[in-house]
């Protein structure tokens, strides 16, 4: 990109954007206009791609929505959004995951999701030992 744009555009880019990427099931919270009033609508898919960098990045969305797969691509840096959760971690194989616009039914949303049960054994195992590092270490039996 452009240094001169990069630098006119940096107060735009937003910073606190929770960390998300292609495979992850995402509900995206977008402002809404009607009339006067303003409301939060919740848009929930798949992230099937990434693009741009800087004030220029997008995310696509994709979910089925009674049979019919729907896309909508979203402006990471857009001030309509309001916040982005992540659902469920995946491990997508690929950049972009436009394969999945020729499935059907559950084989749509089918990707293969983080296996936290290793996570989880590390923290267990990290807290067990915090907590044995803590408490005192036992005094020694008097001999009699």
């Amino acid at each position: 990109m452009n240094p001169i744009i990069k630098e006119i555009t940096a107060y735009q880019v937003k910073n606190d954007i929770t960390p998300f990427k292609v495979g992850d099931g995402v509900r995206v919270h977008t402002k809404v206009r009607e009339g006067d009033k303003e409301r939060v609508q919740v848009y929930a898919g798949i992230v099937i791609a990434r693009k741009g960098s800087g004030i220029h990045e997008t995310f696509t969305v994709r979910r089925l929505s009674y049979g019919e797969g729907v896309e909508r691509v979203f402006p990471v840096n857009s001030p309509n959004i309001e916040k982005i959760e992540v659902e469920r971690e995946s491990e997508a194989m690929r950049a972009r995951l436009y394969y999945l616009r020729q499935r059907t039914g559950k084989a749509a949303v089918a990707i293969k999701e983080k296996d936290r049960a290793a996570e989880v054994h590390a923290q267990h195992e990290a807290a067990k030992a915090a907590k044995a590092a803590a408490a005192p270490a036992p005094a020694p039996a008097a001999a009699s």
